[in-house]
């Protein structure tokens, strides 16, 4: 700061001044002093306006924190490129092409009625512009953290500009994910505001859903989610295909997979077991068998003739 003027530091007792500008005394220091002018003012401020103008005809440059706004403004710190850290930028996209935050949370107005439901919005533009860049007509976009979709909206918005069937799926774990990011989906598709400020919808569509319980707790399995539900998620895991209609006749056999029929032996409060007399139950015909239960008393042996591969039930059979 005294490459500018001459500074120092000095009590002025503002200890209730700073606890109200942070809005309580939490973290605030009883004990701190301010920088202030060492000389009169009219002669710092004709110093500083000197060393501000030898920047301007680069003669001199700047002290490492310097004044925004011609002076004026607020303190800022440079970073030079020697001490920088990665990888410097190549290239710039001006709000002109992409947008900027302001012209996002205005978008964002004018699909909810007049006002941005969300905070940190992205210009539909700039992400539109990424898409042309690393996608195609025929891409699926993926945006682990949709926040208010403006991915949807930017994928939307191509398609009906240039015939594209892009696709998008979005994830997102906020508690705002069905009154905002699929709100706004749903807005985009149909259209949204009246009178000169009507957009005209997109067309499309999409599909929402919301997770349930999951399904697995660490390592052991979550019996609170139903029977059916746990029986879709085993047979998917090992088949990638959904799970056939129940057989009446074999309330624990799930289904053939490439010629082998798989079996969920399980029972919410007993204990299950693959032995012999469990293989006395089993009537589909098949080239193998891959059986869940809890417990498996067959040998080796026996599993190798009768191509049997034992999985155990992942759950904490103790309690039962």
């Amino acid at each position: 700061m005294n490459e500018w003027t001459s500074y120092e530091l000095r009590k002025i007792d503002d200890y209730g001044k700073r606890c109200e500008l942070c809005g309580s005394e939490r973290g605030v220091s009883s004990d701190v002093c301010a920088i202030m002018l060492k000389k009169p003012f009219e002669e710092a401020k004709s110093e500083a306006l000197y060393r501000y103008e030898q920047g301007i005809v680069k003669e001199k440059p700047w002290p490492l924190l310097y004044f925004t706004g011609k002076g004026k403004g607020g303190i800022r710190r440079k970073q030079y490129l020697d001490s920088s850290a990665g990888r410097v930028a190549t290239n710039l996209w001006l709000h002109a092409d992409t947008g900027h935050t302001g012209e996002a949370a205005n978008e964002l107005a004018g699909i909810f009625g007049g006002r941005s439901p969300f905070d940190t919005p992205k210009p539909t533009r700039l992400i539109e512009r990424i898409l042309q860049i690393a996608s195609d007509p025929d891409s699926i976009i993926l945006d682990s953290f949709a926040g208010s979709g403006t991915t949807a909206h930017a994928v939307l918005s191509m398609n009906k500009a240039d015939g594209g069937n892009r696709k998008f799926i979005l994830v997102e774990m906020g508690d705002y994910a069905d009154s905002i990011t699929a709100e706004r989906v749903k807005r985009v598709i149909n259209g949204y505001g009246d009178g000169k400020n009507a957009v005209a919808g997109t067309g499309g569509g999409f599909s929402y859903y919301e997770l349930g319980e999951p399904l697995i707790h660490g390592d052991v399995l979550n019996e609170n989610v139903g029977v059916e539900k746990i029986r879709e998620y085993v047979y998917f895991t090992d088949t990638k295909s959904r799970l056939p209609d129940p057989h009446p006749d074999e309330p624990y056999f799930m289904g053939v997979h490439v010629n082998s029929a798989y079996y969920f032996y399980y029972e919410r409060q007993a204990v299950t077991t693959l032995n012999r007399e469990f293989l006395h139950t089993v009537k589909t015909k098949a080239d193998a068998y891959v059986i869940y239960a809890d417990l498996c008393t067959l040998s080796e042996a026996e599993l190798e003739k009768y191509h049997i591969t034992f999985k155990k039930i992942p759950r904490d059979i103790t309690r039962l």
